[in-house]
C-alpha cells in the first residue's frame, strides 16, 4: 500500500513539474522578443558615419569627384560629389555592415576602399584617397593619299642628278611608284625646263651650232641668242606637251621607268621600247602617244621660228626621226650606264 502510494506522488511530483518548466519556456519566449526587437531598435540608432578627403597624387584636392557608397544590399547604395575643399560625407551608416566606398573623377583611375564596417556609432575617417592619372592608349592612324605620295616621290626624283649636276628627274627608280597627278606632270616639266643646268646645256648646244654655222642664223652675238632662243623653246614645247600637257590628256606617264634587273637582252628591249610605249597611269602598257605626239608638236611649232631654208613637213619629220633616235640613245643609256652615275634622295 505504501509502495503505491509513493509512486502516486512520485507521478504527481513529476507532471507538476512538467507543468512548471513549460509555462517557464512560454514566459521566456514572451518576454525575449521584445527584448530582441528593442536590441534591434538600439543598435539601428546608433549609426555611424564615414567622411574623407579626395586629392590626386601631388595632394591637390579634387573637387566634384563621384563618391559612391555601397552596402551588400543593392538598394543600399548612396553618392555624393566632394565639395571645394575635396570633402565627402555619410551620415546614417549602419553598423556591423561591410561597405564599400568608390571614388572616381574624369581623367583619373577609379579608386575602391576595402570593406569599411562601423562599430555603433562611430565617425570612421578614410585617408590616403588620392587618384591617379588614368592610363590612355592612343593610336594614330596615318593614311596618305595617292597623290600625297606621289608627290613624295617626286620631291625624291628631284634629287636625281648625274654628277650630282645634270638633272635626272624622268628617271623612275622606285619600285611601287604611284601615277603622277596633272599638277606634278606639268611641275616636273617646269622644274627641268628652268634647271640651271638645262639653262648652260642651251648655251652649250647653241655655242656647238654656231661653230657649224647651223640652223642659219648667221653668226656673231644675234646668231647666238637666236640659236639659243631656238634650243630653249624647242626643248620646252618639246617637253610641255610631251611631258604635261598630252600625259594630263591621255592619261600618260612620261616619266622612264628603270627595269634594272632581269637578262641583258630583256633590259635592251625595255629600253628601246621606252619612245614607242609608256605607262599608263592605270598602271598598264600602252602606245607612247604623248611621246610621239610633243615630237610632231614640237618640230611643227619650230616651223614659226626656224629659217625658211629649214621649214616643211620633211624637216618636220626628219626631226622626229632623230628625236626618237635619241630618245632611244638615252634609254639605253638610263638602263645601264646613267644609273651608277645618278646622285639619288636617301
Amino acid at each position: 500500500m505504501l509502495a503505491k502510494q509513493s509512486y502516486v506522488c512520485t507521478r504527481l511530483v513529476a507532471q507538476i513539474s512538467r507543468i512548471y518548466l513549460t509555462t517557464l519556456t512560454v514566459l521566456a519566449c514572451v518576454i525575449s522578443e521584445p527584448l530582441q526587437g528593442q536590441s534591434g531598435q538600439l543598435l539601428e540608432n546608433q549609426t555611424g558615419s564615414i567622411v574623407g578627403t579626395v586629392s590626386n597624387m601631388n595632394a591637390e584636392t579634387l573637387v566634384g569627384a563621384r563618391v559612391v557608397l555601397e552596402g551588400p544590399d543593392p538598394s543600399d547604395r548612396r553618392t555624393v560629389v566632394t565639395n571645394d575643399n575635396g570633402f565627402f560625407e555619410f551620415h546614417d551608416a549602419r553598423p556591423a555592415v561591410p561597405y564599400h566606398v568608390t571614388v572616381s573623377a574624369g581623367g583619373f583611375s577609379e579608386w575602391r576602399s576595402p570593406a569599411v564596417i562601423l562599430g555603433p556609432s562611430q565617425f570612421k575617417i578614410l585617408t590616403n584617397i588620392q587618384l591617379r592619372l588614368a592610363m590612355v592608349s592612343t593610336r594614330v592612324d596615318v593614311t596618305q593619299t595617292l597623290e600625297e605620295i606621289a608627290t613624295e616621290q617626286v620631291k625624291a626624283e628631284e634629287k636625281q642628278r648625274i654628277f650630282g649636276i645634270i638633272p635626272n628627274f624622268y628617271v623612275v627608280y622606285e619600285p611601287n611608284p604611284v601615277p603622277l597627278t596633272s599638277k606634278l606632270k606639268f611641275r616636273l616639266a617646269l622644274k627641268v625646263t628652268i634647271d640651271p643646268a638645262t639653262l648652260v646645256g642651251n648655251g652649250i648646244v647653241a655655242g656647238a651650232q654656231q661653230a657649224g654655222d647651223t640652223p642659219n642664223f648667221g653668226q656673231g652675238a644675234l646668231g647666238f641668242a637666236k640659236r639659243y632662243g631656238a634650243n630653249t623653246a624647242d626643248g620646252f614645247t618639246d617637253i610641255l606637251i610631251g611631258g604635261a600637257i598630252l600625259p594630263s590628256l591621255l592619261h600618260q606617264d612620261p616619266r622612264y621607268f628603270y627595269q634594272g634587273k632581269g637578262s641583258t637582252k630583256s633590259r635592251i628591249r625595255h629600253a628601246l621600247a621606252n619612245p614607242f610605249v609608256c605607262k599608263g597611269d592605270n598602271g598598264r602598257w600602252q602606245p607612247n602617244y604623248s611621246s610621239i605626239g610633243g615630237d610632231l608638236a614640237s618640230s611643227a611649232i619650230s616651223n614659226t621660228y626656224y629659217p625658211k631654208a629649214e621649214r616643211g613637213a620633211e624637216l618636220m619629220f626628219k626631226n622626229l626621226g632623230l628625236g626618237t633616235a635619241e630618245r632611244m640613245a638615252a634609254s639605253l643609256a638610263q638602263e645601264f650606264v646613267l644609273n651608277r652615275f645618278t646622285h639619288k634622295s636617301k
